[in-house]
């Protein structure tokens, strides 16, 4: 078996993230973790939060906190709404850990040495009053175009133009709010991507060929355009600090590096995290997934279509240039956006749904399911109330939730606590166990391909299947006449939701769960389900005790679906 590596982009550590972050990086990561931990393969799934850059220390300016201190907060907060999601992650870091301070200046060292970093004197807007350079995020002011008196100095949110802090009408300092601005001169590191654009281009043109279309025209927009030589280096407290024994100067500025320079190699960093975190007698050896492991580790991404470029270009430009053999991503599974009616999900204006609030409305399987079962794989596609509940309504409660509950509440009544004997499997029953092994073929195709919304309806589609069987078979009719027949039936249709409970744990993880458990087997230690078994439908046999669960999806009601539009807008 495979050894498989995936990461999902970083989540900023400024504050709780949206569904469209969770379906857009983390969550189909996690699915196709769990998918490949149940085939059988060896997986490191690994994420932290993006802690550096302007946007951290104003928020935390902002709340009146250190911002170390509120890093580790944030983070905290991150992890338990993650959690409360069942994100297995096999480890969860921090890019403001000694790890990654730790690689990325020996990343900065090595492209050094290699002739791909080089000091530049450039003009900056510095501020006496808090008697320092001022990075773009730190001038606000007026927008020349829109007139909106808060737009910061690389972009006004209000129209989203992209601006220079001299374009600002009226600027001041974000940090004491000083209008005594001036424009200096300063030096800042600079990698030099223009002189790696060869190397950039050759690699996506061997590496990049299975990718999806929208990682790889992405990537390709970027290289038509020409890589320009970019600004490694801020000037601000928290970061990654320039090592003053290569940059003595810029290390006594106070440099650090950008982060996006540092971010990915958080990566990396978070793995050696991992293997610094093992328990007492247990090894990790870090390295053998990221160094000299091109022949031995299939690392795929995953990502929101604005990240592809960081990922697919500028990162892979850093590991070339350090000229040593660091792992590089095979597949890059990128997203489109996931939007609000339409719009864009809004902290301030409180439109949308987030994620912590989210699992405060419902658990996290409604959310995982609907999620990946209108993942925005092709296009941008829309989150409403109205279409969740019916996906909801319909698939979770109806088709699947039902389908448990009325199989196992009516054998309790009318066989008792164990599962029923019964007669012999017969036409029905053979054509059941071809159509199962066939949607779950399927289901396994679409899942090895990254195509998530396939895979859902492959999952839904297998799901219906017992419905129909139900339904033909019409155990409640057969009582009647031949109870030993409507045995066959209630206890072939137990054995599908033992199959659903093993083939659904990487969308409905918790669901998945109380399906195995409605069961009491002496081994249920089934990691998958093969084509033979599928088709034979007999690994809960008669006799095996059994429990009702309570209802796995209730059905969201209109006057709970008002109440959503109500509380998050519409």
């Amino acid at each position: 078996m495979a050894r498989h590596l995936i990461t999902s982009a970083l989540p900023y550590i400024n504050g709780i993230k949206h569904l469209g972050n969770m379906v857009g990086s983390m969550l189909p990561a996690d699915v196709y973790a769990r998918y490949l931990r149940q085939r059988g393969h060896d997986v490191l799934y690994i994420c932290a939060t993006d802690e550096h850059g302007t946007p951290a220390e104003l928020a935390a300016k902002e709340r009146g906190l250190p911002v170390a201190e509120f890093c580790a907060q944030a983070h905290d907060a991150q992890k338990a709404v993650y959690d409360g999601f069942e994100l297995a992650f096999d480890y969860f870091g921090r890019s403001s850990s000694a790890q990654n301070a730790e690689i990325t200046q020996h990343f900065a060292r090595k492209l050094n040495e290699n002739g791909f970093i080089e000091e530049r004197a450039i003009r900056q807007v510095y501020s006496p009053a808090d008697g320092r350079f001022l990075p773009d995020r730190y001038v606000e002011g007026t927008c020349p175009h829109c007139g909106y008196d808060k737009a910061r100095g690389d972009q006004c949110e209000n129209c989203t133009r992209v601006l220079d802090p001299t374009d600002l009408i009226d600027p001041r300092s974000a940090i004491s709010g000083s209008t005594d601005l001036e424009v200096r001169e300063t030096k800042h590191l600079f990698l030099l991507q223009s002189k790696l654009q060869p190397e950039v281009e050759a690699w996506i043109d061997q590496a990049g060929g299975e990718w999806p279309q929208l990682a790889s025209s992405i990537a390709r927009k970027w290289l038509t355009e020409g890589l320009h030589d970019r600004a490694i280096t801020r000037d601000l407290d928290w970061g990654v600090p320039v090592p003053a024994d290569t940059w003595p100067e810029l290390a006594a500025d106070g440099k650090v590096f950008y982060v996006w320079f540092d971010a990915p190699v958080e990566y990396i960093a978070a793995t050696k995290e991992w293997a610094d975190a093992a328990p007492a007698g247990e090894v990790r050896d870090w390295k053998s997934w990221w160094y000299e492991a091109d022949d031995t580790v299939r690392y795929t991404e995953f990502m929101a279509k604005d990240n592809v470029p960081f990922h697919t270009v500028m990162f892979p430009a850093t590991e070339l240039g350090v000229r040593e053999p660091w792992k590089k991503v095979d597949y890059v599974k990128a997203f489109n956006w996931l939007t609000y009616y339409g719009g864009k999900f809004s902290t301030s204006q409180k439109r949308g749904v987030f994620t912590d609030a989210a699992l405060d409305v419902l658990p996290a399987d409604y959310w995982r399911y609907f999620l990946i079962a209108n993942a925005p794989e092709s296009d941008d596609s829309s989150f409403t109330w109205e279409h969740f509940t019916a996906t909801v309504n319909k698939d979770l409660a109806d088709t699947l939730g039902n389908f448990v509950n009325r199989v196992l509440s009516f054998s309790k009544k009318r066989f008792g606590d164990e599962v029923p004997a019964g007669g012999e499997p017969g036409e029905a029953e053979t054509r059941l166990g071809v159509e199962t092994a066939r949607l779950l073929a399927e289901y396994e195709e679409q899942m090895e391909a990254l195509q998530f919304r396939k895979a859902a309806a492959a999952l839904r589609a297998l799901w219906s299947a017992g419905n129909s069987y139900l339904e033909e078979k019409s155990p409640w009719l057969e009582i009647k006449t031949d109870k030993d027949a409507a045995a066959l039936t209630l206890r072939t249709a137990m054995n599908l939701i033992h199959l659903y409970a093993v083939v659904s744990e990487p969308f409905i993880p918790a669901t998945a769960r109380a399906m195995r458990d409605a069961f009491t087997l002496a081994d249920d230690s089934a990691a998958w389900v093969s084509p033979q078994e599928a088709a034979a439908l007999t690994a809960v046999s008669a006799g095996v005790p059994f429990t009702v669960p309570p209802v796995l999806f209730a059905k969201i009601t209109d006057e709970d679906l008002e109440g959503f539009r109500v509380r998050f807008g519409s």
